[in-house]
């Protein structure tokens, strides 16, 4: 290959062979240029990372408050800026504003001109067309004729036309009547109104005079009402007063009665009799009311105390029957924990026959790890890694 190109180049030439293969092309300056800067700042990070004296533990703090001048300078710019476009902002929206004003202006003062113009030269009579439709243009012309009758309309001529009053007279003549006729009519409305009035007027006075009457009437109906209740009154008094004086002279006959009647009740009634069926409920007779009992009788202490002995029996035998349980209860516990102790001591034994296996256990695999270890380091591992071969690498910063 080499032999090929030693051909081609003596074939060609020098500056041929250069020119057809490019290999004379110089680097680019700037790409020379960051190579060499990428280098240098690696460099100087290996010196800073590698170099036991510059080197930093944890973080720079001097870095750190250059990074937060230079944030906070930043910082301060752009508020500069914006403070600066805010103050141009507001310049341009009122230089806008004035414009817009005398635009505004400017366009108002010319539609004023506009105006003034069509109104001075440009009205409707100045105009050459004016006369094909003026609105009073039959007005204003003389009529085609002044009767129905005229030596001058012949057979077909129209009798009519639109604009021609010839009945002005008569329509003068009838809108006076009927003006007439209005104002006669409304003096006719204006004079039956007043009697109308008049008439309310009387029928007014008439209603003011019957209230007066029968608001008379009605006071002296209250007076005659007012009297027969006095009197009524006096005669309930008088009644009340009798029926008063009877009964203060028959309450004293009446209390004596009723004391009496009042002793001839203690003396019957259960109370001091002490009546033994007062006691008895009516509706259950073995119930008893307890505010009625005055206490047992003769015939019902015995039974009591027979059911009393009873009970005391019944009582003591159910006593013993639970002393019976709970000796079987006791006794019951005891063989269970004669049985669990037994149950431990077996556990016991057991685990101290499990701990002796394993230890044996143990030693023969701890031998077995030591051959095994032995043979490694002396036969298998036996190029150990020196500090020539740990130093190769941590050569960069990256």
């Amino acid at each position: 290959m080499a032999r090929s190109l030693d051909l081609i180049r003596s074939a060609l030439g020098s500056q041929d062979f250069k020119q057809m293969y490019k290999v004379d092309l110089s680097p680019d300056p700037k790409e020379v240029a960051a190579m060499e800067a990428r280098r240098n700042q690696e460099k100087e990070r290996q010196s800073q990372i590698f170099n036991v004296r510059t080197r930093l533990m944890g973080m720079d703090v001097e870095a750190l408050n250059s990074q937060v001048e230079k944030q906070k300078l930043r910082e301060a710019t752009e508020r500069s800026k914006e403070a600066a476009y805010g103050t141009n902002q507001v310049q341009y929206d009122l230089v806008a504003q004035l414009l817009d004003k005398e635009q505004a202006e400017r366009t108002r003062r010319l539609a004023k001109k506009v105006q003034e113009y069509r109104e001075q030269k440009q009205q409707l009579k100045n105009r050459c067309e004016f006369d094909l439709w003026d609105p009073d243009q039959l007005q204003n012309e003389f009529p085609a004729h002044l009767s129905d009758i005229g030596p001058h309309c012949g057979p077909a001529s129209l009798q009519w036309f639109s604009g021609e009053d010839l009945y002005r007279a008569t329509c003068l003549r009838m809108q006076q009547e009927q003006f007439r006729y209005s104002l006669e009519r409304q003096l006719q409305e204006q004079q039956q109104a007043k009697a109308d009035e008049k008439c309310a007027d009387m029928l007014s006075d008439q209603l003011r005079l019957a209230m007066d009457m029968r608001a008379t009437q009605l006071a002296k109906l209250e007076e005659s009402c007012r009297v027969a209740m006095m009197s009524a009154m006096a005669n309930a008094n008088k009644a009340q007063a009798a029926e008063l004086a009877e009964r203060q002279h028959c309450e004293p006959q009446c209390e004596q009665e009723a004391n009496l009647m009042e002793i001839q009740n203690q003396i019957t009634r259960d109370l001091l009799t002490e009546n033994p069926q007062v006691a008895q409920h009516p509706m259950a007779p073995h119930w008893v009311l307890p505010y009625c009992w005055k206490g047992m009788i003769p015939e019902q202490q015995p039974a009591i105390r027979r059911v009393q002995e009873a009970q005391h029996s019944e009582k003591e035998a159910q006593h013993q029957a639970e002393q019976a349980l709970d000796a079987e209860w006791e006794s019951q516990a005891m063989r269970s924990a004669q049985a669990a102790m037994e149950l431990e001591e077996q556990e016991r034994e057991l685990c101290a026959e499990f701990r002796r296996g394993l230890g044996s256990f143990n030693q023969q695999l701890a031998k077995e790890q030591n051959a095994q270890q032995n043979y490694l380091n002396s036969i298998i591992y036996t190029n150990q890694p020196t500090a020539q071969y740990h130093l190769q690498f941590n050569t960069s910063s990256r």
